[in-house]
């Protein structure tokens, strides 16, 4: 299955063509940007995934900023070719809409994963993580310097997970390229807030840092079960990024220091990506010492225990 926010939709059976080519099959998924079908490539004779973008590809100014902003998640995707980076094979019009056409990922997302399975131990959260940071230096190297290319939306279900267990980062529907306009609405915040490094919250310039902080917040989340700003509502939420210590589980283990690392709110204060590796791959080989040492202090999350009842 491939899909985003929506994973796991109820199944929706369709036999129709688009573009003259991609025979429809079934609704994988449906999030924000748009709804997943497992679809058939009649002239290459092969599945794939057609993701409709919830766009009219013809419209007033705010529709046509939105397509450029499609437009460029095609291209942002297309030009990195990387095992763990989800392959975009075309970009068609048909329905008034516009479709991306992109590699079949035969498996469910990393939210779904833990939703269904329970929360990742801190070495197999840390084999993801480094499959994800190799799939962000890909994704951070195409484009201008310094900025390049940017995800921007780095969390649990836009990381897709294969057959054999392997991660695929998908979604690029709000990423930024460096080589042109910038497609945000003023004021407007893009993606995830829970998982939204803090320089995006208050408007600072973003750049590769941001992404490795939204990686960070996705391994506490995926081995402790639960976003570490997570608040009550989404005012609550930006402010806890922005402002407040991160609420990390005991679950982390050997993993806490590097995702303490990571969630520092200033971005020159966080590892780097090669840092980042170095100290995931100590936690996969289980060395007592991640090497990278984080200067916050966090509170630690912990179940809630029932208060036991008074006898008189």
């Amino acid at each position: 299955m491939i899909s985003g926010d929506g994973d796991h939709a109820a199944t929706t059976r369709s036999e129709r063509l688009i573009a003259g080519r991609y025979l429809l099959h079934d609704v994988l998924g449906r999030g924000g940007m748009g709804t997943v079908w497992h679809a058939h490539d009649q002239l290459l004779d092969r599945p794939v995934a057609a993701k409709k973008l919830h766009i009219l590809s013809d419209g007033d100014e705010e529709h046509r900023v939105r397509v450029r902003r499609a437009v460029r998640e095609a291209r942002a995707v297309a030009r990195v070719p990387h095992p763990h980076v989800v392959g975009v094979h075309d970009l068609v019009e048909s329905e008034d809409r516009l479709w991306i056409v992109m590699e079949l990922v035969e498996g469910s997302s990393l939210a779904h994963r833990i939703t269904e399975a329970g929360p990742l131990t801190p070495q197999q959260a840390a084999a993801i993580g480094l499959q994800l940071i190799d799939a962000l230096d890909a994704v951070h190297a195409v484009g201008t310097l310094p900025v390049g290319t940017l995800h921007r939306d780095v969390k649990p279900a836009n990381v897709l997970l294969r057959r054999d267990g392997s991660a695929v980062l998908t979604d690029f529907g709000i990423a930024a390229l460096d080589d042109g306009e910038f497609l945000t609405t003023t004021g407007q915040l893009v993606g995830s807030v829970e998982f939204m490094a803090p320089e995006r919250v208050t408007g600072a310039e973003a750049g590769p840092a941001s992404d490795l902080w939204s990686l960070g917040a996705t391994l506490a989340t995926v081995c402790g079960g639960q976003p570490p700003f997570r608040r009550p509502g989404a005012p609550a939420t930006m402010h806890a990024v922005a402002y407040e210590d991160p609420v990390l589980s005991e679950r982390l283990g050997p993993l806490r220091p590097v995702v303490e690392a990571l969630l520092r709110k200033s971005p020159d204060e966080r590892p780097s990506a090669a840092a980042t590796r170095s100290a995931l791959r100590g936690v996969v080989a289980g060395e007592p010492d991640a090497g990278l040492l984080s200067s916050a202090t966090v509170r630690e999350f912990r179940p809630t225990a029932p208060r036991p009842k008074r006898t008189r």
